[in-house]
This record gives structure tokens, sequence and C-alpha cells, in this order.
């Protein structure tokens, strides 16, 4: 009698314990999360790569051979148009000049006297002792002297343009690097550059793109305005996003034919960054010859038929969704995607307006299966 109730015990545990597993397997539809196909404002984008450059770049080079005596600038930091920034020496070159000058006076000295010769030669022409092979030489000795003094002048100018060339002024506003040559050291045209000075406000962005997508670009947006509808932002190499935004204005009229590529520009403001010292090493955003990531949007946002982006599935086929029929059903649907988000899929072909795509707990369903909708609620963005 004890062993049948031990037994009628075990057997009463055992079902007990089986009910959950048969419940689980025996459960109703999935529950999932959908989103409705609706019209929102996106902004088109494209993306390239890009890298920064200098509207402007001068190389500082000695126009005259002589020893460098001073240097008036640092190093890295921001020069204006018009500042001094290299000085020879000028001895030599302030001699030669009153060389000339010397030789000038000499000669308007000689003109003088063939002058008042031939106004004497002149006069006494209609005399007794007036000739004309006189008068014939003073006008050739005063010709002769006239051009003595033209070729004294310029060479006054010439002497004047190498003592000038004695002091080396920055020809752009921008930032000036490293001296190649320091004090005391002979410097020629043979020389090199001295430094070189990059401006620095605004700033070229030069990135290449295939003819495909340019002609693509042109057709989407020529009705639009053009260059002017749209936009250029930046993406730093430290994935920011830069806050000034850029144009277009200049693409390449030749094909660079080993990448079928067009080189094309942008001109974008490059100020001294919020809460930075000015004329410091990294005051600015954007430096010469940089990596950036260009993004290039419309201006204005358009209207198109979109998803949250978690809904979008791949397969050997492309793009697919599932979509929630009117009896509850999953259905797959191929699709085709424009340009998207990372938070937004642009929906170009495969859905209507207002129709209802699983986005949650895709993993859950099966091809005509029946479902349980609810409306999709995104986790909150972590700060």
């Amino acid at each position: 009698m004890r062993l049948s109730n031990l037994t009628a015990g075990f057997a009463l545990l055992l079902a007990i314990q089986a009910a959950p597993a048969h419940a689980q397997f025996g459960g109703g539809p999935p529950a999932v999360g959908v989103a409705k196909v609706e019209k929102r404002p996106i902004t088109e984008s494209s993306e390239f790569v890009g890298r920064v450059q200098a509207i402007d770049k001068v190389d500082l080079v000695a126009r005259v051979t002589a020893f460098l005596e001073q240097i008036s600038f640092v190093e890295g930091a921001e020069v204006q148009k018009g500042d001094l920034l290299y000085k020879l020496e000028r001895g030599p070159f302030e001699a030669d000049l009153a060389n000339k000058q010397a030789a000038v006076a000499q000669s308007q000295a000689l003109l003088r006297n063939a002058s008042i010769t031939l106004n004497r030669a002149q006069t006494l022409l209609n005399t007794p002792a007036g000739q004309r092979s006189t008068v014939d030489d003073g006008i050739a000795q005063q010709a002769n002297y006239a051009a003595q003094l033209q070729a004294a002048q310029a060479q006054v100018r010439a002497s004047q343009i190498s003592l000038d060339y004695t002091e080396i002024h920055a020809p752009i506003t921008g930032k000036i690097t490293r001296t190649a040559v320091t004090i005391g050291n002979v410097v020629s045209p043979s020389s090199g550059a001295l430094a070189s000075i990059y401006s620095q406000d605004p700033m070229y962005v030069l990135f290449p793109v295939s003819v495909r997508t340019v002609l693509d670009l042109r057709a989407h947006y020529a009705d639009k305005g053009g260059y002017k509808a749209v936009a250029i932002k930046l993406r730093l190499p430290d994935g920011t996003t830069y806050k000034q935004t850029g144009t277009l204005d200049y693409i390449d009229p030749s094909v660079q034919t080993t990448t079928d590529t067009l080189e094309v520009r942008a001109k974008i403001a490059n100020p001294v960054r919020e809460g930075v010292t000015p004329n410091g090493p990294t005051d600015r955003d954007l430096v010469d010859g940089e990596f950036v990531t260009v993004l290039l949007e419309g201006v204005e946002p358009i209207q198109a038929l979109s998803i949250p982006r978690v809904g979008v599935l791949s397969d050997q086929q492309g793009y697919f969704v599932y979509v929630v029929g009117a009896d509850n059903k999953a259905e797959k649907r191929q699709i085709t995607l424009g340009q998207s988000t990372p938070a937004l899929a642009i929906i170009a072909s495969g859905l209507q307006e207002g129709e209802q795509v699983i986005v949650d707990g895709v993993q859950k369903v099966k091809p005509g299966a029946p479902v349980v909708p609810s409306p999709y609620a995104p986790a909150p963005a972590k700060g």
C-alpha cells in the first residue's frame, strides 16, 4: 500500500514538471513590433573621401645672394600680408645703389652741357661763325648723353629692386612653417624655400567622384538649382561632424583615365575654434593635407517613404522586409533602397505608404505565419 502511494506521487510530480514545457511548445503566434511605411522629410546625402587643401600656398625664396641677418616671425604662427619675415645684409646693395645714383648724376651733367653747346651752335648757325656740321655734332652728342642717362636710371631701378629684395615680406596671410635656414647663413635664389605660408580661411576640399555618380547627381539636382542645391558637410578624422557648411565651386573638366573619376572641389570656412587662443598650432579644425569624409547633402529635405533601418534584412536576392497583412500573417517582401541613413531606410520600391513592416522580433517570424503586431517603440538613446 505504501509503495503504491509513492508511485502515484512520482507520477503527479512528473506531470507538473511536464506541464510548462507542453505549454511552451504549444504557444500562440509571436508578438512583434511594427512600424508604418510613412513619408518623412529626408536630407539626401552621399559620402566621399576628400583631402583638405589650402587655397593659397607660397614658398618664400631669396631673390638675391646675401647673408641672413634677421628672422622676424614665430614658426608655426599666422602672419599677415606685408609682415617682415626675413632681413638680409643690406650694405653691399646700398653701396651699389649709391654708385648707380652717382652715374645718373654724371649723365645728367653731361646732358646739360651737351644741350648748352647745341643751343650755342644753333644760335650761331645764321652768322658767319656758324657751321651746320657743328649743329649736327651737337644734336648727336645730346642724344648720346640722353641715352646714357636713361641707361643709368635703369641701373638705379635695378639696384633699388635688389636692395628691396633684402627684406622678405609675407605675400599672403596664413600660417608659416619652420624656417629652413638660420641666421648667419648665405642665402640665394638657388637655396630653395626658406619657409612656406599656407592660407587658413577658407579652405578647399578636393574629392574624387566617379563619372557615373557625377552624371546621376547632375540629373538629380539640375532642376533644383544645380550647385546651389547642394551643401557640403565634413566628418573629421575623429568622427565628429564639422560645424561649417561648404559649397561646390569647381569640377575638373578632365576625367582621370586610371580611375574613371572627376575631381570635385568645395570651399568651406575654417575659423579659429571657439575657446582656443588664436595663432596657436591647433587653433583651427582643418589643416592642409588632412583626410576628411565629405558629405554631399541636398539643401532642401525631400519627402520619401521610409521605415526604421532595423527592419531591413538581406539575402541572396537583395534586401527584404516582413509586412503584416490584413489577416496578421507575415509576408516576405523584396524591396529596393534609396539613399538611406543608419536610422532610416529609404524605400525606392517594394512598399506602399501605410503598410505595416515588422521591425522588432523579426527573428521569430516565418513567411506566411501569423503574428501578434503592436506599435514599435524604439529604445531611448543612451546619453
